[in-house]
């Protein structure tokens, strides 16, 4: 790993099918951030920067975004795989069976609900930030043929004219700047968006671990369809949505009050149970 003097500690690791991209940055407990759509590690330079002061804070590249090069074509990604990336993250930069506190924005909150369903016993706590389980809304069949709609303009027209259909689902609004390393439209519309927004958590297996989980959603796009699956998902866990500063994006537009916010929602969580911390019963002594 490159110690970057003044920047974050970067470092690539190899995992199947691909080549990860990862900052490292500060010291403490450890924190994983997931980046979701087309964003890459970049976007959370503000967010992660001032996070440091309390979590050693790991980001990183999404599998086909930005310096996270595939090793074959471009194929449509599955969430799944994506949880099993940022599990190989955290087994290759944290220390052996060390649990890990995960946040993650839009799709990259369905991958920390994921990693949490499978690997219970590394993940101490979880905050997912409108993660677009559109699965779960009862007119799931509209967004399906919605998004699928998108897809086709973007085939079609090309991706600026498929991220004005797209702005629809943040309330008409053109999709932010954000800081990215590259630009990842295309992956995003080709390869990302229909498989992510078809992807539907387990919710039996959150219900077991609904207090170590938080499903959150941005104060300024409490009317947008992409905050509807957050408060539903909210519901079916028995929680009430936790509401974070700004919008869909609100880490990269307001990261000093962001993490404010985020760092109270990990701090009021419980520790991992003995049971899952350490599977393992000690061995009695002789009498």
């Amino acid at each position: 790993m490159a110690d970057g003097a003044d920047g974050p500690e970067t470092g690539t690791l190899t995992v199947p099918g691909a080549r990860l991209h990862y900052e490292v940055r500060g010291a403490g407990p450890l924190l994983l951030l997931l980046p979701g759509g087309n964003s890459d590690a970049a976007v959370f330079e503000g967010l992660a920067t001032v996070l440091a002061a309390h979590y050693r804070v790991v980001s990183c590249d999404p599998r086909g975004n930005s310096r996270s090069r595939l090793d074959g074509p471009p194929v449509d990604q599955r969430i799944e795989i994506h949880a099993d990336d940022a599990y190989r993250l955290l087994d290759h930069v944290g220390a052996a069976d060390e649990p890990a506190q995960v946040f993650g924005s839009c799709a990259g909150a369905l991958v920390a609900l994921e990693l949490a369903v499978r690997h219970p016993d590394r993940v101490r706590s979880t905050v997912a930030h409108e993660p677009p389980a559109m699965e779960l809304l009862p007119d799931a069949e509209r967004h399906r043929a919605f998004f699928d709609g998108v897809y086709e303009t973007f085939r079609r027209a090309g991706a600026g004219a498929a991220l004005r259909e797209l702005s629809a689902i943040f309330g008409g609004r053109p999709a932010p700047e954000l800081p990215e390393a590259h630009d990842n439209t295309a992956f995003f519309l080709a390869h990302t968006l229909r498989p992510s927004t078809r992807f539907r958590p387990d919710l039996t297996a959150l219900a077991a671990l609904a207090e170590r989980v938080v499903v959150a959603g941005g104060h300024d796009s409490r009317t947008h369809t992409v905050h509807r699956p957050a408060a539903v998902l909210a519901a079916r866990l028995g929680q009430d949505l936790t509401e974070f500063p700004g919008g869909h994006v609100g880490y990269a537009k307001h990261p000093a009050a962001f993490a404010a916010r985020l760092v109270t929602a990990l701090t009021a969580l419980p520790a991992l149970p003995r049971t899952v911390q350490d599977p393992t019963p000690p061995t009695a002594s002789a009498s």
